[in-house]
């Protein structure tokens, strides 16, 4: 068969085709750029911001709770404690009135008398010629407790002037009066009131109640509440006969 020039050339022409290149490889990827965490230790930014904020909040808080409301004016007097009441504030005895005796009877006949913690009566009879400070407490009543060391100084200070004070302790046993005496080493007389006999007597309706009985058995003074130690030397001295305790001496200079 012959060689057809043209189909020749054709040939030689696809043959001479030069090849397409390859193509480039590709670069490699870029690993994706982590952000970088701000933050202390194991915690982020975020958190140790909220937890400041707590803290603020919380000290804010607690500084409210503890600041009194409104000012206090330093010039203001503290107040004194009151008395327990007991029953309705109705006065009893009077100033004038005759001082009951520590003694009487019952409904039922039977008769009651004011002891000591050692047992023996007090009797209003055997003082008379002194100055009788009758004081009704009791060691449960916190007024009662807050004037006790006054007592104990004013019985050590006027005494041996004439002055005669008993401390009625109300509805306690006697050795409830003993322990309290031996707490606050009193050595002024306790009379065990155990019935509230002599409370009743007195129509006294307050813890602690005062009553100062003249020489004579006249009751010359009711207080209702504890007493500070100015107002009971105040007392005191005047049914004594004493002159007015001296102000206390003004601080030197510096």
């Amino acid at each position: 068969m012959a060689d057809d020039p043209k189909r020749r050339t054709n040939t030689t022409q696809i043959g001479a085709m030069p090849r397409a290149a390859d193509p480039e490889p590709a670069p490699p990827p870029v690993p994706p750029r982590v952000a970088r965490r701000r933050g202390v230790g194991p915690f982020s930014l975020r958190q140790v911001t909220l937890a400041i904020g707590v803290v603020i909040v919380a000290a804010l808080l607690l500084t409210l709770a503890v600041q009194p409301l409104g000012s206090v004016d330093p010039g203001l007097p503290i107040p004194e404690p009151s008395a327990y009441l007991l029953g309705n504030p109705i006065p009893g005895l009077n100033p004038g009135d005759l001082a009951p005796e520590l003694a009487g009877v019952h409904a039922d006949g039977s008769a009651w008398q004011l002891v000591d913690l050692d047992g023996k009566p007090i009797r209003l009879a055997d003082l008379r010629g002194k100055v009788v400070w009758l004081n009704f407490w009791t060691s449960w009543c916190p007024p009662c407790q807050s004037e006790t060391p006054m007592l104990r100084s004013m019985d050590e200070t006027y005494r041996n002037l004439g002055l005669a004070l008993i401390g009625v302790q109300v509805q306690q046993t006697v050795d409830d009066g003993k322990r309290y005496a031996a707490t606050y080493s009193l050595g002024y007389t306790i009379g065990a009131d155990v019935s509230a006999d002599t409370y009743r007597t007195y129509k006294a309706f307050a813890l602690p109640t005062h009553f100062f009985i003249d020489q004579q058995g006249i009751v010359r003074k009711v207080v209702n509440g504890p007493l500070t130690e100015a107002s009971a030397n105040a007392i005191v001295r005047s049914l004594l006969g004493l002159p007015p305790s001296p102000p206390p001496a003004s601080p030197l200079p510096s």
